[in-house]
């Protein structure tokens, strides 16, 4: 191995290192906040109190989400990081009603299965040869499938439609774990570390890989949590 590809191989590690802290940082942010706000009633009546005040919630996720994506480039990396962190403290609040549906106990051991989950695949993503290109071509229109079919079961609550719907969302996230590692990988500029460049891709990245662990966390906590 040469000093080149040594180079690339420690950047490499390092923007990882970087993508992982952050995506990291938004699980425990969001964690903490649903937990607080489950435990306080004045907040969980507010946020279940309305319905257009939950509705506000999402759409804010959603503007949060899509300012990142589209404008991070015209962004500092501080402000960023404020957006991608205050988009964990939202998705906190929406978040902490699994703890009036689901038992502590079974959250806490669907997060570890999620978390085993995630990081198998995401080593896979980073350490495999094949291109998953095509795979996340197709998982990628699953998705958009899968999404369709959750909106349209919500208004005939369907409960076969539901569980095909979960499963088929555990199989996808998985795969997208994985593919979005890759996509990571490859998208990492080497020569960059320390710029603002490489600290926004950091964030974009930690971003992606973060919505992946939350939707497969959900969708598990349908299979394996145990309803109060």
């Amino acid at each position: 191995m040469n000093d080149v590809e040594e180079k690339v191989i420690a950047e490499t590690q390092q923007f990882f290192v970087k993508v992982y802290g952050w995506m990291s940082a938004a699980l425990i942010v969001t964690g903490l906040v649903a937990v607080a706000t489950a435990s306080n009633a004045e907040f969980m009546n507010l946020i279940l109190g309305s319905q257009y005040f939950f509705i506000v919630l999402l759409i804010a996720e959603f503007i949060l989400v899509a300012s990142l994506v589209g404008w991070i480039i015209k962004m500092s990396s501080q402000t960023a990081a404020f957006v991608f962190l205050l988009y964990s403290v939202l998705n906190g609040l929406t978040i902490s009603v699994i703890f009036l549906l689901f038992t502590t106990d079974s959250i806490a051991s669907t997060f570890f299965i999620t978390a085993g989950t995630f990081a198998i695949m995401s080593i896979y993503g980073f350490l495999t040869k094949s291109d998953l290109t095509k795979l996340g071509n197709l998982l990628f229109m699953c998705l958009v499938g899968l999404i369709i079919a959750s909106l349209i079961n919500l208004f005939y609550q369907n409960e076969s439609l539901y569980w095909i719907t979960t499963y088929a969302g555990v199989l996808i996230f998985v795969g997208l774990i994985a593919f979005d590692t890759q996509k990571i990988k490859k998208l990492n500029v080497i020569g960059n570390d320390g710029t603002e460049e490489d600290k926004k891709e950091s964030i974009i990245g930690a971003l992606t890989l973060y919505l992946d662990f939350i939707n497969l966390f959900l969708l598990l906590l349908r299979i394996f949590g145990r309803r109060r």
